[in-house]
C-alpha cells in the first residue's frame, strides 16, 4: 500500500545522503590535500638542506655531512628516511646508493615530489637540482634526492577518515531524526483524523469538524463530508421506507385476520371450518414474521442513528405490551407474572418494545403448558454498583432451557433449536441487533431454580 510517510521520507532522505556523501569527500580532500601538501614540504626542505650543504670543486661534488647531521636527517618518529646526492653522470656522492633513480627536473624549478618505492617500500621522494657556483661548471649539476616511507601519512590520513566518517555519521543520524521527526509532526493531523474515524462507530454519521484541519486536507474532508451526508439520508429514507412498509402491510394483513376469525366463527362445517383455520394459523404466521423482518431492517445497527435514543421508562414499555401476552400465555396455561421496577434507560421505543416482544413471546412458544414465563425491571446503580451501573431486563421461563454450547449460536438468523414449534428464527436475532444498537450486553444463563433458560439485557448507564 501506498505510504505518504515513507514518500517524504524516501526524497528527503536519499537527497541528504547524497549531498551529505558528497560533502563528506569534499571535506575528506580539504583536510588531506593541506598535510600532504605538509609531508611533501618537509621532504623539500630536507632535500635544500642536504643542497645547501654540497660544493663543487676539484672536478666534482663535495658534501659536508657530519655524522650527526646525517643521524638527525634520517631520524624519522615512525618512518624510514633515505637520501641521495648523485652528480650529473649519476655517480651517488652521498648517502644510499641503492637509491632509486631520480626523476630530472629543469633549471630554477623547485624541488619535484613524487610515490616511488625503496627496498619493496612504497615511499614519497622529493628531487631537487642544485647547480653549481662556478660558472665553468654550470652544467655539471648535481641531484638531490629525499625519500621517506608512507607509514606516518597513512596513520595521519585514516586519522583524518575516522574523524570524518564519525562526523559525518553523526551528522546523517542527525539529519534522518530531524526530517523523521518533521515528517512525523507533519503528518499528525492525518494520524489524527484517522483515530477520529477508527474511534466513530458504524452509524454515527456526524460531519468531520474542519476546524483545526490543515488547508491540504480541507477539500478531502469537504468530500468526506459530502459522501456522509449522502448516506445519513439514504439511511433516513430507508427508515421512512420501512415505517411505510410496516404500516402498509399490517393494516391489511390484520384485516384479512379479523375476517378469517370472523368465517370460522359463522361456519361450522369440519372441512370448511379446518380451511378457514389453516388459513388463519398462515395469517398469523405471515403477520409474525413481517413484523420480525421489519423490526430486524429496523435493528440494523448499520442503519440506526443514536440521534434517536431518548429516556424510556422500561416499565412502562411492558406494561404497554401486557395484555397481548396475557391472551398468549393463557392458550397454554402459562403462569405470565411481572416484577417490574421504575427502571429508565437511554433508548428507541419502537426498538425496545420490539426487543420486549421477541423476548417474551420467544419464552411463551417454548415454554410447555402449565410453565411459568416471569419479565423483570431491575434499576441499575448510577453509581455503578453490582450491576456495573446499567438497568436490567429479564426473562425467565422454565422451558427445556438451552444448552451453553449452543448460547451464542440461537442469537443468529434462521437458527432454532426445536422444529416443533412454530417460528422463523429470527427472534433472538432481532433481540441481538437491537441490543448492540442500544450498547446493551445480552446473556443466556439458567435460572435459580435449574431449569428452563434466564436471558438478561443489560444496558449501559445513562
Amino acid at each position: 500500500m501506498p505510504s505518504i510517510r515513507l514518500r517524504l521520507l524516501k526524497w528527503l532522505i536519499a537527497p541528504i545522503l547524497l549531498i551529505n556523501l558528497a560533502g563528506g569527500a569534499l571535506t575528506y580532500m580539504l583536510a588531506w590535500l593541506p598535510a600532504q601538501t605538509a609531508f611533501d614540504q618537509s621532504l623539500s626542505d630536507a632535500a635544500g638542506a642536504l643542497g645547501a650543504r654540497l660544493s663543487a670543486g676539484g672536478g666534482g661534488w663535495r658534501i659536508d655531512l657530519p655524522p650527526q647531521a646525517e643521524q638527525v636527517l634520517r631520524n624519522g618518529d615512525a618512518d624510514a628516511v633515505y637520501f641521495v646526492v648523485r652528480d650529473s653522470a649519476g655517480r651517488v656522492v652521498a648517502g644510499d646508493s641503492d637509491f632509486p633513480a631520480l626523476r630530472q627536473q629543469g633549471a630554477g624549478a623547485a624541488a619535484l615530489a613524487y610515490d616511488g618505492e625503496m627496498r619493496g617500500e612504497a615511499v614519497r621522494i622529493a628531487t631537487l637540482r642544485v647547480r653549481p657556483h662556478s660558472a665553468a661548471s654550470a652544467d655539471q649539476p648535481a641531484y638531490v634526492g629525499v625519500a621517506r616511507t608512507l607509514r606516518q601519512r597513512t596513520q595521519v590520513r585514516q586519522a583524518i577518515f575516522r574523524a570524518l566518517v564519525l562526523l559525518d555519521g553523526l551528522f546523517t543520524l542527525a539529519c534522518v531524526g530531524l526530517i523523521w521527526f518533521s515528517v512525523t509532526n507533519g503528518l499528525r493531523p492525518l494520524d489524527r483524523m484517522r483515530t477520529g474515524l477508527n474511534a466513530r462507530a458504524g452509524d454515527q454519521l456526524a460531519p468531520i469538524q474542519q476546524e483545526d484541519v490543515p488547508y491540504e486536507l480541507a477539500p478531502v474532508v469537504h468530500a468526506f463530508n459530502g459522501l456522509l451526508a449522502r448516506v445519513s439520508e439514504g439511511a433516513q429514507a430507508q427508515q421512512e421506507f420501512l415505517a411505510n412498509v410496516a404500516h402498509q402491510l399490517r393494516t391489511p394483513l390484520a384485516g384479512l385476520q379479523t375476517q378469517l376469525e370472523w368465517l370460522g366463527n359463522r361456519h361450522a362445517e369440519p372441512e370448511t371450518a379446518h380451511s378457514i383455520r389453516l388459513m388463519l394459523l398462515s395469517t398469523e404466521r405471515m403477520i409474525r414474521q413481517t413484523n420480525q423482518l421489519l423490526a430486524l431492517a429496523r435493528a440494523e445497527p448499520s442503519h440506526f442513528e443514536k440521534t434517536r435514543l431518548e429516556p424510556l421508562a422500561l416499565n412502562t414499555l411492558v406494561e404497554e405490551t401486557v395484555q397481548h401476552f396475557v391472551e398468549q400465555a393463557a392458550r397454554k396455561s402459562i403462569d405470565l407474572g411481572f416484577e417490574l421496577q421504575t427502571a429508565t434507560v437511554l433508548g428507541d421505543r419502537f426498538l425496545l418494545r420490539d426487543l420486549i416482544d421477541n423476548l417474551i413471546d420467544n419464552a411463551i412458544r417454548y415454554t410447555p403448558e402449565h410453565g411459568t414465563v416471569t419479565v423483570r425491571c431491575i434499576p441499575g446503580d448510577p453509581a455503578g454498583g453490582a450491576l456495573t451501573g446499567g438497568t436490567v431486563l429479564e426473562v425467565e421461563d422454565s422451558g427445556p432451557g438451552i444448552a451453553p454450547a449452543l448460547r451464542e449460536a440461537v442469537f443468529r438468523r434462521y437458527v432454532r433449536l426445536d422444529d416443533k414449534v412454530a417460528g422463523s428464527g429470527l427472534g433472538l436475532a432481532i433481540v441481538r441487533d437491537i441490543a448492540a444498537a442500544h450498547g446493551a450486553r445480552i446473556a443466556i444463563s439458567t435460572p435459580a431454580a435449574g431449569q428452563g433458560a434466564l436471558f438478561s439485557v443489560t444496558f449501559p448507564p445513562r
